[in-house]
């Protein structure tokens, strides 16, 4: 079945203002859409609910990244080409630059944003373990004003977040605190391009005397929701990397997280796979120390 474009309505208003007084008064018929690359999926498998769309595709205030003296504000509606072009992505935030390549083909990266990404809330998204890693905040603006909090803690569950019905997303928020870390960021797919994830990681950590003075470590694919594996960061915080602490890794790591079986892989396989990942990510952190 296809869609027939004649069931469907589609505006763009153009200004923000203009779109957050349409959601304020009709928000449960009115889906915000960006790039639209997910939008075009189900819309050419006929299975595209909404009928009613409102474009922020052009808001300014949806849109470039910004350098501030505390952080890095990156816009909603910013492309993973912006992303993956950006210099200072690149220099501070290397996980952030790596998803943004694994995410789809060039024509999904010139039109697919991070903020959509967000918001469509795939357990499998490249770019959402990153963010928690760098414990990124959002700033969410509706005709109330805005109000932010951090990413970690926004998706309650599968497709479900702290997002009010009148509410857009408008900004990305990444805090310049990661110089010195060692970062890390892996994915486990059926190919090296254009493949959704079985299994990724993004982590960061530092290390001084052989001892892990922080970290944080996140998964996507594992869960309903990408997750932050915070049990397993205050154990291993303040201890060097040994063999206790490594053994001591995949029944932490089996712990946090809760797997499916699907068609991209088995509940078992995504498991050792997440545990290897991390002690990978261990021994990276240990063998940073020694590097120049």
């Amino acid at each position: 079945m296809r869609s027939d474009p004649a069931d469907y309505k589609l505006v763009a208003p153009g200004r923000l203002d203009a779109v957050l007084s349409l959601l304020a008064e009709e928000r449960e018929e009115w889906v915000p859409i960006a790039g639209g690359t997910d939008v075009m999926v189900q819309f050419a498998a006929g299975k595209l609910a909404s009928r009613q769309l409102v474009s922020i595709w052009n808001l300014r205030e949806l849109k470039g990244i910004a350098v501030a003296s505390e952080e890095v504000r990156i816009g909603a509606a910013c492309t993973y080409t912006e992303i993956r072009q950006s210099d200072v992505i690149a220099r501070e935030f290397p996980l952030l630059a790596t998803a943004a390549q694994w995410t789809g083909g060039i024509a999904n990266q010139n039109r697919g944003t991070l903020g959509g990404n967000i918001i469509n809330a795939s357990p499998a998204a490249d770019s959402l373990p990153a963010l928690m890693a760098y414990e990124a905040e959002v700033i969410l603006v509706s005709i109330r004003g805005e109000r932010r909090m951090p990413y970690v803690g926004f998706h309650t569950g599968y497709k479900t977040m702290q997002l009010r019905r009148d509410e857009l997303l408008k900004t990305i928020c990444i805090p310049h605190r990661f110089d010195g870390y060692a970062q890390y960021a892996r994915k486990v797919g059926a190919r090296n391009a254009q493949a959704i994830s079985k299994v990724c990681i993004a982590a960061v950590g530092r290390i001084s005397g052989g001892v892990i003075e922080d970290v944080r470590i996140a998964l996507g694919s594992v869960a309903a929701v990408p997750l932050r594996l915070t049990e397993v960061e205050r154990t291993v915080q303040g201890n060097p990397v040994g063999p206790e602490i490594i053994a001591r890794v995949p029944r932490m790591v089996a712990a946090a997280i809760q797997p499916i079986d699907d068609i991209r892989s088995t509940a078992k396989y995504r498991t050792a796979v997440a545990s290897n990942l991390v002690v990978e990510f261990l021994d990276k952190l240990r063998a940073s120390e020694s590097t120049p």
